[in-house]
């Protein structure tokens, strides 16, 4: 019998599971920024 293998992989954090955690703080801010850009073309065009 021979010994079991022991993996020597190193798990590297995936570049989605970084940002994932932090949508719920970006999402909204992203889309007040949105709105408010949408509002300033609105008025200076009016």
């Amino acid at each position: 019998m021979s010994a079991p293998a022991h993996s020597t992989d190193v798990h590297t954090p995936d570049a989605v599971e970084a940002v994932v955690p932090l949508i719920p703080l970006v999402l909204p801010l992203v889309g007040a920024v949105l709105i408010f850009l949408l509002a300033f073309i609105a008025v200076s065009m009016a």
